[in-house]
């Protein structure tokens, strides 16, 4: 007997780590409820973005096509909205689609969500504590914190929603983006431990491309205002470098905290309906972050743990239980599975492709076996490079471009008069921490040689011929 198509229930946060979930092996925090739905269903290692940052990799989504195509290649660019999306597709498919929280790709005429039957989002990145929101376009006031606000208005739609459809809902919740703003419930856990230090927390940069040697996004670099008190006086620089660090962690593993509980009031909202046997359930981020590896917060470049997505997905009795896959997939594929599992034509312009054989256990003989990769900003708050570049299982080989510059549009002095481009290849089978780079290893010239020709070879299957 065939399955009527499911309800799709895509949570989404921003700037959330794999590895600051428990399910991915956390050494800092858990999560129980994310944990849950990993046990629901599949754990995707090997989830990647195509563009780590948020604008852009929200517009991949929509879209299933990379960032050039689709218009949002920075963050000072919006969605154009007349076009081809996810969303309409459902929607002209039988799909009642809704999406409440962040959006984050503009607003006002063609910017605003479309093919959507009910958008509650907030201006821009929103505001932890009583946030402002778009309803459907009128600007209302919400009393509370932001990702309850979320769950609550989420919960209110697919309770008051068409049952005679199936449902899209986009729950994109603010947590946990910088400024780290913990709920009342959360403000004091982690209060009386100490967060261990990643490995790679002194990270020299010895050996690799000076775009990534300088920048403005080291732990250094965190405010007054991002930790919400005063800096301590007579701390050496390392004692201040750590004490930031711990205030940085634990207002994000706070903000993370809260996510985990709205995931677990979800799951039991969909039990207590009679909706989970119905419905496919997704969390994931827009991108990973660093939690101190490399010396850093933020993301945008091209290691590890800014390209890494998260990725969940459960759907009872068709997705195995427990299921951990170790095939590459990316953002750019979201769209095609969802149509997929939909029952719905997938248009031949996308540029992703459905994971849903991989997860029935039938992978495809010609899956992609490699990632491309292109982070356009060339000036920005942070100070990173544009690059592009390849991930396979086994390497990754990245083009830094061009130096970097502040907003101001000032260059970097440490980069001033540095030779362009700029490569790094990292073993990822020896090396998973990305600390030694073997571009100019005679070893390894067969691989460079193999890895540029499959890289520009990716450039021209997704179109992207600039250079």
């Amino acid at each position: 007997m065939k399955r009527k198509q499911p309800n799709i229930l895509f949570i989404m946060t921003d700037d959330h780590a794999a590895h600051a979930m428990s399910c991915y092996g956390s050494k800092v925090n858990e999560t129980p409820q994310m944990d849950r739905l990993a046990n629901m269903g599949a754990r995707f290692d090997n989830c990647f973005c195509t563009n780590s940052i948020c604008a852009p990799s929200r517009g991949v989504i929509l879209t299933g096509k990379n960032s050039h195509l689709n218009g949002v290649k920075t963050l000072e660019d919006g969605f154009d909205g007349r076009q081809q999306t996810l969303p309409k597709l459902l929607q002209a498919g039988g799909y009642q689609t809704s999406i409440i929280g962040k959006w984050h790709l503009g607003h006002g005429g063609n910017y605003d969500p479309t093919g959507f039957d009910y958008w509650n989002i907030f201006p821009g990145q929103g505001q932890y504590i009583n946030p402002q929101m778009y309803d459907m376009g009128e600007l209302k006031q919400y009393t509370g914190y932001a990702t309850d606000i979320v769950t609550d208005l989420t919960i209110d739609w697919i309770k008051n929603r068409n049952k005679d459809k199936p449902f899209f809902m986009m729950c994109h919740h603010k947590a946990p983006h910088r400024h780290w703003v913990p709920d009342e419930k959360h403000k004091d856990m982690y209060e009386d431990i100490d967060i261990p230090l990643p490995d790679t927390f002194n990270d020299s940069h010895e050996g690799r491309s000076d775009a990534v040697k300088y920048n403005l996004m080291g732990i250094e670099e965190l405010t007054e205002f991002d930790l919400k008190q005063p800096f301590p006086e007579g701390l050496t620089d390392a004692e201040l470098k750590y004490w930031k660090y711990q205030r940085y962690m634990k207002d994000y593993l706070r903000c993370v905290a809260s996510v985990d509980d709205n995931i677990g009031r979800l799951l039991d909202f969909l039990e207590e309906e009679g909706l989970k046997e119905d419905t496919i359930v997704v969390y994931t981020s827009d991108q990973g972050f660093f939690l101190g590896d490399h010396g850093w917060f933020d993301k945008r470049y091209m290691l590890e743990e800014s390209l890494r997505m998260p990725f969940l997905m459960s759907y009872p009795g068709v997705i195995k239980e427990g299921s951990v896959i170790t095939d590459l997939v990316a953002n750019l594929d979201f769209a095609e599975t969802f149509l997929d599992y939909a029952g719905l034509e997938i248009p031949e312009d996308m540029q992703g492709r459905s994971f849903k054989p991989i997860l029935e256990g039938n992978k495809p003989k010609d899956w992609l076996d490699a990632l491309y990769y292109r982070y356009w900003v060339y000036e920005g708050e942070h100070g990173v490079s544009p690059h592009y570049g390849i991930r396979t299982l086994d390497y990754k080989l990245i083009c830094y471009l061009k130096e970097a510059r502040d907003f101001s549009g000032n260059c970097l002095k440490e980069v001033e008069d540095k030779e362009w481009p700029q490569w790094e290849l990292f073993d990822l089978r020896t090396d998973s921490e990305e600390l030694d780079n073997v571009y100019d290893d005679v070893r390894y010239q067969d691989v460079v040689k193999e890895l540029k020709r499959r890289l520009f070879e990716l450039k021209e299957r997704y179109q992207d011929y600039e250079d």
